[in-house]
């Protein structure tokens, strides 16, 4: 279809940029760079083709095209706030060279919407970080997650309670199917945002054999597809699923039929680890865990799309984490040593330790280059798209220290919903 859309001559910016972003969802990532930018040759003048143009260098590790990109939709609309979070995340600022003045004159405007409040202070958040002005920093992560939540309709009890029946309808392991050795070429990594699951993908993924098929949602529509149209609940369906034809169609959905190993890396599939384990015996779950405060701080200075709403206040977030931590504890015991389980700390210090662990589970073979992840020039649409063009660093590690005095109430909240926290 796209194919023969750009047969037709057209000079028009709104199609290409529609083609391009028909194009991202097909996973044809050259493609809709392409078409990106033939929507900026079509629309010079207009910031939201600037804007797409550079979050898809991003993905592809163009920081600085991306910065040039994000610098060009500010020049033509100072109101262009997602251009300010985007150029943000691209480099480290330093004295010499960031945008917090800039960025703290349009926030001082009494007539500042709420949307730029959320853009610019995620934006003026970060740069303040990189800066080392922590308590100014805190001040704008602070007000951008509050601004954030006053326009979410979200209960994180309706969370809470679909995460305690999840694990009701999964009380065992199950018996699985007989697709052990078909199922063993997967390897689904999972945890909470923000904890070293795209970390690990990209080690894995520079490993001979080894392909990703990013954040998708394969598992969930193969899951939902063969379970019953009746039942109680959509629990009690998913749990009475016919789990040979959910392995089947989910090999399917992952172009399964090519050789070599497979990584799922969606986060919120630690959610179906039961029903992963039945349909998928064979397959490798990887579950990256991370230091609760840490955890749970990184989240919430990070402004996520539709996912992840209890991430904007402490008390939610705590709750969040709380029965997170209940499931992933009924998953310990109900599936053993079949769930691999690493820590983000473990894997930043020794990550060629970590990673041959892991390569050995898996049952490939294990390279030293495959730590220089920097390396791995694949596409990444993922909140750590500028990070992971960088060496593995260590400076995440407790830095939710320099925010301590902050972080009180988080820290309040954890304990109070029986997560140990530091002293």
């Amino acid at each position: 279809m796209i194919v023969r859309a750009l047969a037709i001559p057209s000079d028009s910016a709104d199609a290409y940029d529609a083609l391009a972003f028909v194009s991202m969802e097909l996973g044809e990532f050259e493609r809709a760079n392409a078409l990106y930018r033939r929507a900026v040759q079509c629309a010079p003048d207009d910031a939201r083709y600037w804007y797409n143009l550079a979050s898809s260098e991003r993905s592809f590790g163009r920081l600085a095209e991306a910065e040039s990109g994000c610098d060009r939709a500010i020049e033509l609309d100072p109101r262009h706030y997602q251009s300010y979070l985007l150029r943000s995340e691209l480099r480290t600022q330093d004295d010499s060279r960031n945008h917090v003045e800039a960025m703290e004159r349009l926030l001082a405007d009494p007539a500042a919407t709420d949307r730029a409040r959320i853009f610019l202070g995620y934006a003026l958040g970060k740069e303040l970080d990189d800066l080392a002005r922590y308590d100014e920093a805190f001040r704008w992560f602070r007000e951008a997650a509050a601004t954030r939540r006053r326009h979410l309709a979200y209960d994180v009890a309706v969370d809470e309670a679909k995460l305690a029946r999840i694990a009701e309808a999964f009380p065992s392991a199950g018996a699985g199917t007989s697709g052990a050795a078909e199922s063993a070429r997967f390897i689904f990594i999972v945890g909470l945002p923000r904890s070293g699951t795209t970390l690990v993908e990209r080690m894995l993924a520079r490993l001979p054999g080894v392909r990703s098929n990013g954040e998708t949602e394969n598992f969930s529509l193969a899951l939902l597809a063969e379970a019953p149209a009746d039942g109680a609940d959509v629990f009690s369906r998913a749990a009475t699923a016919d789990f040979a034809r959910v392995g089947l169609h989910y090999q399917s959905l992952a172009g399964g039929m090519r050789a070599g190993k497979v990584i799922e890396k969606l986060p919120l599939n630690y959610l179906y680890l039961g029903a992963i384990r039945r349909a998928l015996p064979g397959a490798t779950p990887v579950l990256v865990t991370r230091q609760a405060v840490d955890s749970c701080f990184a989240m919430y200075r990070i402004l996520f799309g539709q996912a992840y709403p209890f991430t904007y206040d402490f008390e939610e977030l705590a709750r969040y984490y709380a029965a997170y931590s209940r499931l992933i504890d009924h998953w310990r015991r109900v599936l053993g040593e079949w769930l691999l389980e690493l820590t983000y700390e473990e894997l930043v210090k020794q990550p060629a330790r970590v990673g041959a662990a892991i390569a050995q589970v898996c049952n490939v073979p294990w390279v030293e280059a495959a730590v220089e992840i920097q390396g791995n020039l694949g596409v990444s649409m993922t909140a750590s798209a500028a990070q992971i063009r960088q060496p593995i660093y260590q400076s995440s590690v407790g830095k939710w220290r320099h925010y301590e005095r902050h972080l009180a109430p988080l820290l309040t909240a954890l304990a109070a919903n029986g997560v140990r926290t530091p002293d």
